[in-house]
Protein backbone atom coordinates (compact mmCIF):
# COMPACT_ATOMS: atom_id res chain seq x y z
CA UNK A 1 0.00 0.00 0.00
CA UNK A 2 1.36 3.57 -1.18
CA UNK A 3 1.76 6.13 2.30
CA UNK A 4 -0.82 8.31 2.52
CA UNK A 5 1.40 11.23 3.55
CA UNK A 6 3.82 10.32 1.00
CA UNK A 7 0.92 11.47 -1.25
CA UNK A 8 -0.53 14.30 0.93
CA UNK A 9 2.78 15.70 0.98
CA UNK A 10 4.57 14.92 -2.13
CA UNK A 11 0.92 14.40 -4.81
CA UNK A 12 2.90 15.76 -8.01
CA UNK A 13 5.93 13.02 -7.51
CA UNK A 14 3.88 10.27 -6.56
CA UNK A 15 1.38 11.37 -9.61
CA UNK A 16 3.85 11.14 -11.78
CA UNK A 17 5.83 7.47 -10.58
CA UNK A 18 2.33 5.69 -10.75
CA UNK A 19 1.38 7.68 -14.58
CA UNK A 20 4.38 5.53 -15.31
CA UNK A 21 2.50 2.50 -14.88
CA UNK A 22 -0.31 3.25 -16.56
CA UNK A 23 -3.34 5.90 -15.38
CA UNK A 24 -4.34 6.21 -11.70
CA UNK A 25 -6.27 9.74 -10.71
CA UNK A 26 -4.97 10.68 -7.00
CA UNK A 27 -7.80 13.17 -6.60
CA UNK A 28 -10.33 11.50 -4.96
CA UNK A 29 -7.84 10.22 -2.50
CA UNK A 30 -6.55 13.70 -1.57
CA UNK A 31 -9.96 14.94 -0.96
CA UNK A 32 -10.62 12.29 1.15
CA UNK A 33 -7.54 12.97 3.00
CA UNK A 34 -8.25 16.37 3.41
CA UNK A 35 -11.99 15.63 4.97
CA UNK A 36 -10.67 13.46 6.99
CA UNK A 37 -7.43 15.63 8.50
CA UNK A 38 -10.32 18.16 8.79
CA UNK A 39 -12.30 15.85 10.77
CA UNK A 40 -9.56 15.08 13.10
CA UNK A 41 -8.72 18.33 13.69
CA UNK A 42 -12.34 19.10 14.85
CA UNK A 43 -12.41 15.82 16.58
CA UNK A 44 -9.19 16.76 18.61
CA UNK A 45 -10.35 20.15 20.17
CA UNK A 46 -13.73 19.14 21.43
CA UNK A 47 -11.94 16.39 22.71
CA UNK A 48 -9.52 18.97 24.74
CA UNK A 49 -12.84 21.09 25.22
CA UNK A 50 -14.36 18.13 27.06
CA UNK A 51 -11.55 17.14 29.03
CA UNK A 52 -10.91 20.92 29.94
CA UNK A 53 -14.84 20.59 30.74
CA UNK A 54 -14.52 17.72 32.77
CA UNK A 55 -11.19 18.83 34.65
CA UNK A 56 -13.37 22.19 35.69
CA UNK A 57 -16.27 20.43 36.82
CA UNK A 58 -14.46 18.50 39.19
CA UNK A 59 -12.52 21.96 40.44
CA UNK A 60 -15.68 24.03 40.99
CA UNK A 61 -17.31 20.76 43.22
CA UNK A 62 -13.67 20.63 45.06
CA UNK A 63 -13.86 24.53 45.74
CA UNK A 64 -17.11 24.32 47.25
CA UNK A 65 -19.67 24.93 44.44
CA UNK A 66 -22.90 22.95 44.65
CA UNK A 67 -22.64 19.99 42.24
CA UNK A 68 -26.74 20.78 41.28
CA UNK A 69 -26.16 24.58 40.88
CA UNK A 70 -26.41 26.31 37.48
CA UNK A 71 -22.76 27.20 37.02
CA UNK A 72 -21.76 23.47 37.37
CA UNK A 73 -25.05 22.71 35.55
CA UNK A 74 -24.08 25.08 32.57
CA UNK A 75 -20.45 22.88 32.72
CA UNK A 76 -22.48 19.12 32.64
CA UNK A 77 -24.67 20.41 30.08
CA UNK A 78 -21.89 21.71 27.91
CA UNK A 79 -19.77 18.33 28.47
CA UNK A 80 -23.03 15.97 27.40
CA UNK A 81 -23.03 18.20 23.95
CA UNK A 82 -19.46 18.00 23.53
CA UNK A 83 -20.17 13.92 23.91
CA UNK A 84 -22.55 13.88 21.44
CA UNK A 85 -20.74 15.41 19.13
CA UNK A 86 -17.60 13.39 19.47
CA UNK A 87 -20.13 10.09 19.28
CA UNK A 88 -20.96 11.41 15.78
CA UNK A 89 -17.41 12.51 14.87
CA UNK A 90 -15.80 9.32 15.30
CA UNK A 91 -17.84 7.03 13.23
CA UNK A 92 -17.92 9.80 10.20
CA UNK A 93 -14.14 9.97 10.62
CA UNK A 94 -13.81 6.08 10.62
CA UNK A 95 -15.95 5.63 7.54
CA UNK A 96 -13.71 8.22 5.97
CA UNK A 97 -10.21 6.06 6.91
CA UNK A 98 -12.41 3.11 5.27
CA UNK A 99 -12.72 5.00 2.00
CA UNK A 100 -9.58 6.30 1.70
CA UNK A 101 -7.83 2.95 2.31
CA UNK A 102 -10.65 1.70 -0.43
CA UNK A 103 -9.45 3.88 -2.81
CA UNK A 104 -5.76 2.95 -1.80
CA UNK A 105 -5.87 -0.58 -2.34
CA UNK A 106 -5.92 -1.06 -5.74
CA UNK A 107 -2.50 1.56 -6.19
CA UNK A 108 0.33 -0.41 -7.62
CA UNK A 109 3.45 0.29 -5.83
CA UNK A 110 5.51 3.04 -7.21
CA UNK A 111 8.04 2.12 -9.41
CA UNK A 112 11.83 2.68 -8.44
CA UNK A 113 13.52 5.39 -10.54
CA UNK A 114 16.02 2.86 -11.48
CA UNK A 115 13.12 0.98 -13.15
CA UNK A 116 13.08 1.77 -16.97
CA UNK A 117 9.72 3.42 -18.36
CA UNK A 118 8.47 1.94 -21.07
CA UNK A 119 4.67 1.07 -22.26
CA UNK A 120 4.31 -2.77 -22.19
CA UNK A 121 6.62 -6.03 -22.23
CA UNK A 122 8.68 -5.04 -25.70
CA UNK A 123 10.56 -2.22 -23.80
CA UNK A 124 12.02 -4.59 -20.87
CA UNK A 125 15.63 -4.53 -21.49
CA UNK A 126 17.73 -7.77 -21.68
CA UNK A 127 20.45 -7.27 -18.94
CA UNK A 128 22.60 -10.84 -19.40
CA UNK A 129 22.38 -13.85 -21.40
CA UNK A 130 23.69 -17.03 -19.84
CA UNK A 131 24.56 -20.66 -21.38
CA UNK A 132 24.67 -19.99 -25.62
CA UNK A 133 27.18 -23.02 -25.31
CA UNK A 134 24.22 -25.42 -24.12
CA UNK A 135 21.66 -24.53 -26.96
CA UNK A 136 21.00 -28.41 -27.91
CA UNK A 137 21.69 -28.43 -31.89
CA UNK A 138 18.78 -31.14 -33.06
CA UNK A 139 17.11 -29.80 -35.63
CA UNK A 140 14.18 -32.19 -34.53
CA UNK A 141 13.20 -31.18 -31.22
CA UNK A 142 10.09 -32.27 -30.16
CA UNK A 143 7.52 -29.88 -28.05
CA UNK A 144 8.00 -31.32 -24.51
CA UNK A 145 4.57 -31.89 -23.84
CA UNK A 146 4.78 -34.07 -27.12
CA UNK A 147 7.86 -36.19 -25.75
CA UNK A 148 6.21 -35.82 -22.07
CA UNK A 149 3.21 -37.71 -23.26
CA UNK A 150 5.18 -39.81 -25.95
CA UNK A 151 7.77 -41.24 -22.66
CA UNK A 152 4.27 -41.47 -21.08
CA UNK A 153 5.39 -39.26 -18.30
CA UNK A 154 2.47 -36.24 -19.09
CA UNK A 155 -0.82 -37.62 -19.52
CA UNK A 156 -3.04 -34.08 -20.11
CA UNK A 157 -5.57 -36.16 -21.31
CA UNK A 158 -6.44 -37.77 -17.76
CA UNK A 159 -5.34 -34.70 -15.91
CA UNK A 160 -8.75 -32.99 -17.84
CA UNK A 161 -10.63 -35.56 -17.17
CA UNK A 162 -10.46 -35.84 -13.70
CA UNK A 163 -10.18 -31.68 -13.50
CA UNK A 164 -10.83 -29.92 -16.53
CA UNK A 165 -8.10 -28.32 -18.93
CA UNK A 166 -4.90 -26.67 -17.50
CA UNK A 167 -4.51 -29.53 -15.29
CA UNK A 168 -2.01 -32.81 -15.45
CA UNK A 169 -1.13 -35.79 -14.65
CA UNK A 170 2.43 -37.02 -14.10
CA UNK A 171 3.01 -40.34 -14.54
CA UNK A 172 6.11 -42.99 -13.10
CA UNK A 173 9.36 -40.87 -14.03
CA UNK A 174 7.59 -37.98 -14.50
CA UNK A 175 6.08 -37.42 -11.09
CA UNK A 176 10.13 -38.69 -9.60
CA UNK A 177 11.60 -36.06 -12.13
CA UNK A 178 9.24 -33.22 -10.28
CA UNK A 179 10.22 -34.43 -6.57
CA UNK A 180 13.54 -34.72 -8.05
CA UNK A 181 13.87 -31.13 -9.41
CA UNK A 182 11.41 -30.02 -6.33
CA UNK A 183 14.25 -31.37 -3.92
CA UNK A 184 17.33 -29.96 -5.34
CA UNK A 185 16.09 -26.84 -5.39
CA UNK A 186 15.18 -26.68 -2.03
CA UNK A 187 18.25 -28.14 -0.84
CA UNK A 188 20.65 -25.64 -2.88
CA UNK A 189 18.68 -22.53 -1.24
CA UNK A 190 19.08 -24.23 2.05
CA UNK A 191 22.86 -23.96 1.14
CA UNK A 192 22.52 -20.66 0.26
CA UNK A 193 20.82 -19.84 3.69
CA UNK A 194 17.47 -19.96 3.17
CA UNK A 195 15.06 -21.27 6.02
CA UNK A 196 12.31 -23.67 4.75
CA UNK A 197 9.11 -23.03 5.15
CA UNK A 198 5.54 -25.09 5.04
CA UNK A 199 2.63 -22.79 5.69
CA UNK A 200 -0.91 -23.81 4.80
CA UNK A 201 -2.25 -23.79 0.81
CA UNK A 202 -5.42 -22.05 1.96
CA UNK A 203 -5.19 -18.31 3.35
CA UNK A 204 -7.90 -16.16 4.58
CA UNK A 205 -8.71 -12.64 2.67
CA UNK A 206 -6.35 -10.80 4.96
CA UNK A 207 -3.58 -12.69 3.64
CA UNK A 208 -4.30 -12.24 0.29
CA UNK A 209 -4.67 -8.37 0.93
CA UNK A 210 -1.38 -7.76 2.82
CA UNK A 211 0.42 -9.17 -0.47
CA UNK A 212 -1.55 -7.33 -2.78
CA UNK A 213 -3.65 -10.22 -4.60
CA UNK A 214 -7.09 -8.71 -3.44
CA UNK A 215 -8.95 -6.74 -3.97
CA UNK A 216 -7.68 -6.03 -7.35
CA UNK A 217 -6.77 -9.60 -8.64
CA UNK A 218 -9.65 -11.49 -6.99
CA UNK A 219 -10.62 -12.85 -10.44
CA UNK A 220 -7.38 -14.71 -10.58
CA UNK A 221 -7.47 -16.68 -7.56
CA UNK A 222 -9.52 -19.88 -6.66
CA UNK A 223 -11.87 -19.26 -3.40
CA UNK A 224 -13.76 -21.52 -0.94
CA UNK A 225 -17.21 -21.14 -1.30
CA UNK A 226 -18.27 -21.95 2.24
CA UNK A 227 -15.49 -19.95 3.50
CA UNK A 228 -12.96 -16.58 3.62
CA UNK A 229 -10.42 -19.24 2.60
CA UNK A 230 -8.41 -19.11 -0.85
CA UNK A 231 -6.31 -21.27 -2.45
CA UNK A 232 -2.71 -19.47 -2.97
CA UNK A 233 -1.40 -18.28 -5.88
CA UNK A 234 2.16 -18.30 -4.67
CA UNK A 235 3.73 -19.21 -1.31
CA UNK A 236 4.63 -15.81 -0.80
CA UNK A 237 1.36 -15.11 0.35
CA UNK A 238 1.63 -17.74 3.31
CA UNK A 239 5.71 -16.97 3.81
CA UNK A 240 4.97 -12.87 4.01
CA UNK A 241 1.69 -13.50 6.25
CA UNK A 242 3.61 -15.68 9.02
CA UNK A 243 5.18 -12.24 10.27
CA UNK A 244 1.96 -9.93 9.38
CA UNK A 245 1.38 -7.59 12.30
CA UNK A 246 4.40 -8.19 14.04
CA UNK A 247 7.02 -5.95 15.54
CA UNK A 248 10.14 -7.13 14.54
CA UNK A 249 14.18 -6.30 16.01
CA UNK A 250 16.74 -5.11 13.39
CA UNK A 251 18.78 -8.07 14.76
CA UNK A 252 16.52 -10.51 13.50
CA UNK A 253 17.34 -9.11 9.57
CA UNK A 254 17.88 -10.13 7.00
CA UNK A 255 14.73 -12.89 7.31
CA UNK A 256 15.50 -15.57 4.22
CA UNK A 257 12.75 -18.29 3.98
CA UNK A 258 12.26 -20.75 1.15
CA UNK A 259 9.35 -22.72 -0.04
CA UNK A 260 8.06 -25.66 -1.84
CA UNK A 261 4.13 -25.69 -2.49
CA UNK A 262 1.60 -26.21 -5.17
CA UNK A 263 0.49 -22.90 -6.65
CA UNK A 264 -3.22 -22.22 -8.08
CA UNK A 265 -4.28 -19.38 -10.87
CA UNK A 266 -7.44 -19.14 -12.71
CA UNK A 267 -5.48 -17.49 -15.71
CA UNK A 268 -8.48 -15.62 -16.34
CA UNK A 269 -6.52 -13.15 -18.79
CA UNK A 270 -5.06 -16.06 -20.59
CA UNK A 271 -7.86 -17.25 -22.70
CA UNK A 272 -6.14 -18.71 -25.68
CA UNK A 273 -2.53 -19.02 -24.48
CA UNK A 274 -0.07 -21.81 -23.64
CA UNK A 275 -3.20 -24.13 -23.92
CA UNK A 276 -0.98 -27.41 -24.52
CA UNK A 277 2.07 -27.69 -21.99
CA UNK A 278 3.42 -27.14 -19.11
CA UNK A 279 3.68 -23.32 -19.01
CA UNK A 280 0.38 -22.02 -18.04
CA UNK A 281 -1.50 -24.52 -16.12
CA UNK A 282 -4.31 -23.94 -13.30
CA UNK A 283 -2.38 -25.98 -10.81
CA UNK A 284 1.52 -26.32 -10.67
CA UNK A 285 4.87 -26.66 -8.53
CA UNK A 286 7.05 -24.01 -7.17
CA UNK A 287 9.57 -22.97 -5.09
CA UNK A 288 9.40 -19.64 -3.93
CA UNK A 289 12.44 -17.56 -2.42
CA UNK A 290 11.08 -14.57 0.26
CA UNK A 291 13.30 -12.20 1.90
CA UNK A 292 12.25 -9.72 4.58
CA UNK A 293 14.88 -6.98 5.16
CA UNK A 294 16.05 -3.94 6.14
CA UNK A 295 15.17 -1.27 4.04
CA UNK A 296 18.69 -0.13 3.40
CA UNK A 297 19.94 -3.40 2.18
CA UNK A 298 16.57 -4.26 0.07
CA UNK A 299 18.84 -3.06 -3.29
CA UNK A 300 21.60 -5.36 -2.43
CA UNK A 301 19.73 -8.25 -1.69
CA UNK A 302 17.43 -8.27 -4.63
CA UNK A 303 21.07 -8.81 -6.49
CA UNK A 304 21.43 -11.64 -4.54
CA UNK A 305 17.96 -13.52 -4.72
CA UNK A 306 18.44 -12.76 -8.51
CA UNK A 307 22.05 -14.61 -8.45
CA UNK A 308 20.11 -17.49 -6.32
CA UNK A 309 17.72 -18.39 -9.20
CA UNK A 310 20.38 -18.05 -11.69
CA UNK A 311 22.49 -20.74 -9.78
CA UNK A 312 19.51 -23.59 -10.17
CA UNK A 313 19.47 -22.57 -13.92
CA UNK A 314 23.23 -22.77 -13.72
CA UNK A 315 23.46 -26.04 -12.26
CA UNK A 316 20.84 -27.82 -14.45
CA UNK A 317 22.88 -26.17 -17.54
CA UNK A 318 20.24 -24.72 -19.07
CA UNK A 319 20.22 -21.35 -21.49
CA UNK A 320 18.68 -18.04 -19.54
CA UNK A 321 18.47 -14.62 -20.00
CA UNK A 322 17.83 -11.80 -17.44
CA UNK A 323 15.03 -8.93 -18.76
CA UNK A 324 15.11 -5.65 -16.67
CA UNK A 325 11.28 -4.89 -16.86
CA UNK A 326 9.90 -1.55 -17.76
CA UNK A 327 7.31 0.22 -15.52
CA UNK A 328 4.58 -0.49 -18.01
CA UNK A 329 5.18 -4.45 -17.47
CA UNK A 330 5.93 -4.69 -13.22
CA UNK A 331 3.79 -6.85 -11.39
CA UNK A 332 1.16 -5.11 -9.21
CA UNK A 333 3.40 -5.01 -5.75
CA UNK A 334 7.08 -5.07 -7.15
CA UNK A 335 8.81 -1.79 -7.37
CA UNK A 336 11.93 -2.85 -9.24
CA UNK A 337 11.89 -6.54 -11.04
CA UNK A 338 13.96 -8.74 -13.04
CA UNK A 339 12.25 -11.90 -15.42
CA UNK A 340 14.94 -15.02 -15.73
CA UNK A 341 13.64 -16.39 -18.92
CA UNK A 342 14.74 -19.86 -19.96
CA UNK A 343 15.38 -20.82 -23.51
CA UNK A 344 12.75 -23.38 -25.05
CA UNK A 345 14.32 -24.46 -27.82
CA UNK A 346 11.19 -26.21 -29.40
CA UNK A 347 9.80 -22.97 -29.97
CA UNK A 348 12.86 -21.21 -30.28
CA UNK A 349 11.88 -18.77 -27.76
CA UNK A 350 13.03 -17.73 -23.95
CA UNK A 351 10.18 -18.57 -21.67
CA UNK A 352 9.49 -16.73 -17.76
CA UNK A 353 10.46 -19.43 -15.21
CA UNK A 354 11.17 -16.76 -12.54
CA UNK A 355 10.51 -13.62 -11.14
CA UNK A 356 12.38 -11.34 -8.87
CA UNK A 357 10.91 -8.15 -7.68
CA UNK A 358 11.76 -6.41 -4.88
CA UNK A 359 8.37 -4.84 -3.57
CA UNK A 360 10.03 -2.46 -0.57
CA UNK A 361 7.64 -1.58 1.79
CA UNK A 362 4.65 -1.38 -0.15
CA UNK A 363 3.50 -5.07 1.30
CA UNK A 364 5.22 -4.10 4.38
CA UNK A 365 2.10 -1.71 4.68
CA UNK A 366 0.04 -3.52 4.04
CA UNK A 367 0.92 -6.46 6.45
CA UNK A 368 2.25 -3.94 9.07
CA UNK A 369 5.25 -5.57 9.36
CA UNK A 370 7.81 -3.50 11.04
CA UNK A 371 10.71 -3.25 12.77
CA UNK A 372 12.29 -1.69 15.63
CA UNK A 373 15.90 -0.84 15.75
CA UNK A 374 17.97 -0.72 18.79
CA UNK A 375 16.75 2.18 21.16
CA UNK A 376 15.55 4.65 18.83
CA UNK A 377 12.20 5.75 19.18
CA UNK A 378 9.28 4.27 16.91
CA UNK A 379 9.51 1.78 14.35
CA UNK A 380 9.81 1.41 10.54
CA UNK A 381 8.56 -0.90 7.88
CA UNK A 382 10.71 -3.82 6.48
CA UNK A 383 11.68 -4.53 2.80
CA UNK A 384 9.72 -7.44 1.18
CA UNK A 385 11.84 -9.39 -1.97
CA UNK A 386 10.04 -12.45 -3.60
CA UNK A 387 11.06 -14.38 -6.33
CA UNK A 388 10.44 -18.00 -8.01
CA UNK A 389 13.66 -20.75 -7.14
CA UNK A 390 12.32 -21.80 -9.76
CA UNK A 391 8.33 -22.47 -11.35
CA UNK A 392 8.65 -26.12 -11.56
CA UNK A 393 6.91 -27.51 -14.13
CA UNK A 394 8.36 -24.97 -16.57
CA UNK A 395 11.64 -26.40 -15.75
CA UNK A 396 10.67 -29.29 -16.25
CA UNK A 397 9.16 -28.23 -19.43
CA UNK A 398 13.20 -26.79 -20.22
CA UNK A 399 14.71 -29.92 -19.00
CA UNK A 400 12.57 -32.31 -21.42
CA UNK A 401 13.04 -29.81 -24.33
CA UNK A 402 17.11 -29.23 -24.02
CA UNK A 403 18.02 -32.29 -22.86
CA UNK A 404 16.21 -34.06 -25.58
CA UNK A 405 18.54 -36.91 -27.62
CA UNK A 406 18.33 -37.41 -31.15
CA UNK A 407 16.57 -41.00 -30.61
CA UNK A 408 13.79 -39.54 -28.71
CA UNK A 409 15.27 -40.16 -25.03
CA UNK A 410 15.87 -37.56 -22.92
CA UNK A 411 19.23 -37.35 -20.59
CA UNK A 412 18.74 -35.99 -16.82
CA UNK A 413 20.86 -33.30 -15.96
CA UNK A 414 23.85 -34.09 -14.00
CA UNK A 415 22.72 -32.69 -10.83
CA UNK A 416 19.37 -34.44 -10.79
CA UNK A 417 20.99 -37.92 -11.62
CA UNK A 418 21.34 -38.82 -8.34
CA UNK A 419 17.82 -38.22 -6.95
CA UNK A 420 16.45 -39.95 -9.81
CA UNK A 421 19.23 -42.95 -9.80
CA UNK A 422 19.36 -43.12 -13.85
CA UNK A 423 20.90 -41.01 -16.41
CA UNK A 424 18.02 -40.99 -19.33
CA UNK A 425 14.16 -40.97 -19.56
Amino acid sequence: MLDIRQIRENPQTVQELLNRRGEYDLQPILELDEKQRQLETERSQLQARSNQVGKQVGEKIKSGSDPKGAEVQALKDEGNQLKAKLSELEPEEKELKAKIEALLLPLPNLPSESTPIGKSEAENIEVKRWGDEYIPQNPKIMPHYEIGEKLGILDFERGVKIAQSRFVALMGAGAALERAIIQFMLNRHIQAGYVEVMAPLLVNSQSLTATGQLPKFAEESFKCAADDLWLIPTSEVSTMNLYRDEILTAEQLPIYHCAFTPCFRREAGAYGKDTRGLIRLHQFNKVEMVKIVHPDTSEEEHQKLVADAEAILQALKLPYRILELCTGDLGFSAAKCYDLEVWLPSSGTYREISSCSNVKDFQARRANIRFKEGKKKGTRYVHALNGSGLAVGRTMAAILENYQQVDGSVKIPEVLQSYMGCEFL
